[in-house]
């Protein structure tokens, strides 16, 4: 699973997740990708299933790019826990996905290739998303 090496801070606030991708919107290294259509939160159990399905389905030929990491820390209360007594301890870590955030890159494949391994890899994930190319592939 992935989560960060180290944190300066243990626990980290909810944040809100308002506006569009500005940064990871278009694609940087690959020929085709998978982008996010909604916002929400990533798990890192979703993002590595994600990339296994991929893999597993171009049988490792080409080249695939990874573009998100889970760096925020989430807890969850234990069911029956009362309310209050603060935050719980830290279960998992998210990616934070907005509209537009290109989450993976695949290049070395054909379209069809990619197209399946990019539909099988989003039905893994928890928001909804759509496979694009480049313009000149």
């Amino acid at each position: 699973m992935l989560q960060p090496a180290r944190r300066k801070y243990r626990k980290e606030f909810r944040g809100s997740m308002g506006g569009v991708a500005t940064r990871t919107n278009e694609l940087s290294y690959g020929e085709f990708g998978i982008k996010t259509l909604e916002s929400g939160w990533l798990s890192a159990n979703e993002i590595e299933s994600a990339r296994r399905t991929i893999t597993h389905h171009t049988k490792r030929v080409g080249k695939f790019f990874l573009r998100v990491f889970p760096h925020k820390p989430i807890g969850h209360k234990t069911p029956g826990a009362r309310m209050g007594s603060g935050k719980s301890d830290v279960s998992g870590y998210v990616a934070v996905a907005k509209p537009g955030q290109i989450l993976m890159e695949l290049s070395g494949v054909t379209r069809e290739v990619a197209m399946e391994a990019i539909r099988l890899a989003g039905h893994k994930l928890s928001v909804k998303t759509k496979f694009i190319e480049k313009e000149n592939a």
